[in-house]
């Protein structure tokens, strides 16, 4: 195990929280957090103010909750959000912010699903989104989701979005067993970095491509110690000794795309008869290159998968439930890490953006309301 990965999880543990807020009454009636008004460069339209509540939190409405922000990461949807080109749009002004954890403080007399010390994330039942970006907040019940405070913080900040997304791709598309194949690229993302580890879990293989990097040696053993079967760059995955590779092995039932390009050819034309490329993002901001033979020759199935439809379609149901008991037992074995991060506090924000932005970064960036972390 690398020493970056020895020293993530040693830290990943819950800590006191530190507020950066005005008490009175017990309830803050001041909160800080990162708003923005108009669309464009993150670096330059996100500003850190210091809010004030428009009615004291202390005495909450019937349906609502009061609780303190403890952790946020800064996931791209967040910054293409922020940059205006995602695919939602929401009413300006904002705070930042779809993912992160909370700690419930108060509820209103009608509450039934909380209670003080509950941790929670952001539900998927609201048009608005609740802005993780911020120290306090006010809530109504439906627009929250429960789930355990015994799992350490930082896994629980990171749990939300990229590790429901690899369980998702994992369990939705292809009836997979132990020892077949999985393929993807971007393996050194948060998501890549979940499918490796929740696949290692369940008994199967993964191919793992990165992009070429100076420092490619590192992100290989990263990713190696993590569970990865295979840890090989977009170079390798085009030369011919990928076919010698792919030879002993099973064909891949599934393949994991956030690539997109001309890269996607190079992983077709190893996959079984009838398999699943199922495509989550597009980092380089080009189409699908797939080749004709590969849809009329071996009759692969292009999907596309995006985690906040699913949430809305399953908000309340068994199969949510159950991806998070399954998450969070891995977490608590062992078996599930946060992905590779960085800490930043709440008011250095634009530290975190900036390094979110920043070419080739292998670190996630989780911005947190709880100094004693750092």
């Amino acid at each position: 195990m690398s020493v970056l990965c020895r020293f993530i999880r040693s830290r990943a543990h819950r800590l006191p929280i530190v507020n950066i807020a005005r008490s009175i009454g017990g309830a803050s009636t001041e909160y800080f957090a990162v708003t923005y008004e108009e669309h464009g460069d993150p670096m330059k339209v996100l500003e850190g103010k210091t809010l004030t509540f428009e009615t004291d939190p202390s005495s909450l409405n019937s349906n609502e909750v009061y609780l303190r922000m403890l952790a946020a990461p800064i996931n791209p949807a967040d910054i293409n959000m922020i940059q205006g080109v995602y695919p939602v749009k929401l009413t300006l002004p904002l705070i930042a912010g779809f993912d992160g954890i909370g700690e419930v403080l108060s509820v209103g007399s009608a509450v039934k699903s909380f209670q003080s010390g509950d941790w929670v994330v952001p539900n998927a039942v609201s048009r608005t989104s609740i802005g993780t970006w911020r120290t306090h907040t006010v809530c109504e019940e439906e627009n929250l989701w429960k789930i355990p405070n015994d799992i350490p913080l930082l896994s629980a900040a990171t749990l939300a979005v990229n590790p429901c997304t690899a369980y998702r791709m994992l369990t939705d598309f292809v009836d997979l067993g132990k020892g077949d194949v999985v393929i993807q690229n971007g393996s050194n993302s948060a998501v890549g970095q979940a499918v490796i580890q929740i696949a290692a879990a369940m008994g199967l293989q993964t191919v793992n491509i990165v992009r070429d990097r100076p420092n490619n040696e590192i992100i290989v053993k990263w990713l190696i110690d993590m569970g990865a079967t295979h840890v090989i760059t977009q170079e390798f995955a085009h030369s011919p000794e990928m076919k010698m590779l792919m030879g002993t092995m099973r064909q891949p039932k599934l393949a994991l795309n956030c690539v997109g390009g001309k890269g996607i050819a190079d992983i077709l034309k190893y996959m079984e008869r009838k398999s699943t490329m199922v495509t989550y993002g597009g980092m380089s901001k080009r189409p699908l290159m797939v080749p004709t033979g590969s849809f009329i020759f071996n009759d692969v199935r292009l999907r596309g998968f995006w985690m906040s439809q699913w949430n809305k379609e399953h908000v309340n149901s068994p199969e949510r439930r159950e991806m998070w008991h399954y998450l969070c037992g891995l977490v608590r074995k062992g078996r599930l890490f946060p992905p590779i991060y960085r800490t930043v506090p709440l008011e250095h924000f634009k530290d975190g953006i900036k390094r979110t932005m920043e070419p080739y970064t292998t670190q996630k960036q989780i911005l947190v309301m709880d100094k004693s972390l750092l």
